[in-house]
């Protein structure tokens, strides 16, 4: 009980890299085992700086019953300047703790798990609303790590596009992703300059950026039957939200920070779009057609953390990439 280990982020990117099923089936028993009320997951904890309004370093601390009897708190810095300086936005750290005695057994570099968590329920959500593995069009927004992740999530579960278009208001970005999207998914892609053109008579939308309010206005901007993974929360009117099939991953949590869901429930004053979970969709408690764009906007749960970061921290012990700290504990006796 007294053993403590570190997991770098090299090792977890390995890890993730050869257990990307894996780990979508993870998120999904998550999302069930959350669901189903055996988890604990307290509102995120946000600190802020007044001469960076921009930044922010977040805490969220979780349990997660089910399987996994585990605890733990991830704290995970986001920097836009960053990306001006070559580096990635995101940075992020995240310690385990044993449910029985409270005492932390593994501290994981997070940044890695994070991009995998949000990636796979990604993946799942498209997969679960759209009822297969093939969309003949796929529109990107956003070309940053995130929605790398996501299209090697994709490619890891078998999924066939017949064309990839992606949009970034920078063109080397877009163009480093459609690259990559070729040599990941082996189908054509190719950087769109106009979002419209872009989202226009995709099948599926992936929105990942790193907007912090909304630029896509147009109440029409997404057809009836049209799958939009919302992942990064704010690219939506609320105007488009409240017309849509709305799955979140939780209700409470989604609808805060002035999501888009938050802006919508704030401009009718009710909850009344908001269709499920998606762990209700998984039970099928709830449905969704093509009357609609249906659109998943993920919160990002610390559960979910918590189950990859166990996932990635039994892998690497079984594989021995893990790096034991001995004496971390500087007393394991009462007396």
């Amino acid at each position: 009980m007294f053993e403590f280990s570190v997991i770098t982020g090299t090792t977890a990117r390995a890890v993730i890299d050869r257990t990307r099923p894996e780990i979508i089936e993870e998120v999904r028993r998550t999302y069930l085992t959350h669901g189903a009320g055996d988890s604990v997951n307290p509102d995120s904890y946000f600190l802020r700086f007044p001469e960076k309004p921009e930044a922010r370093i977040i805490a969220l601390p979780a349990y997660l019953g089910g399987d996994h009897g585990v605890a733990g708190i991830k704290w995970i810095g986001s920097f836009p300047a960053n990306i001006e300086e070559g580096i990635p936005r995101a940075s992020a750290a995240l310690l385990l703790n044993d449910y029985a005695t409270g005492y932390p057994f593994a501290l994981l570099e997070a940044s890695q798990i994070s991009a995998a968590r949000t990636a796979a329920s990604a993946v799942l959500a498209a997969r679960e609303l759209t009822g297969g593995r093939t969309a003949e069009r796929v529109a990107v927004v956003g070309a940053g790590i995130i929605a790398r992740n996501i299209l090697e999530f994709f490619a890891a579960d078998g999924w066939h596009f017949g064309r990839v278009d992606v949009h970034d208001r920078v063109p080397a970005y877009g163009e480093a992703l459609a690259a990559h999207a070729a040599e990941t998914l082996g189908c054509p892609a190719e950087l769109t300059a106009g979002l419209e053109d872009a989202v226009r008579g995709a099948d599926l939308v992936v929105l990942a950026t790193t907007a912090g309010e909304p630029y896509i206005l147009d109440p029409d901007a997404f057809a009836p039957g049209q799958t939009v993974l919302n992942i990064s929360l704010r690219d939506i009117g609320p105007e488009i939200v409240h017309g849509a099939h709305n799955l979140v991953d939780d209700v409470d949590h989604c609808l805060k920070a002035n999501t888009s869901p938050h802006l919508a429930e704030q401009k009718y004053g009710n909850r009344d779009f908001v269709t499920g979970t998606l762990a209700q969709h998984l039970t099928g408690a709830v449905r969704v057609d093509a009357t609609k764009p249906v659109i998943f906007s993920p919160f990002g749960l610390g559960v979910l953390d918590l189950a990859v970061g166990v996932h990635v921290y039994r892998a690497a012990g079984a594989s021995g990439e893990a790096l034991a700290v001995d004496g971390f504990f500087g007393e394991t006796s009462r007396w």
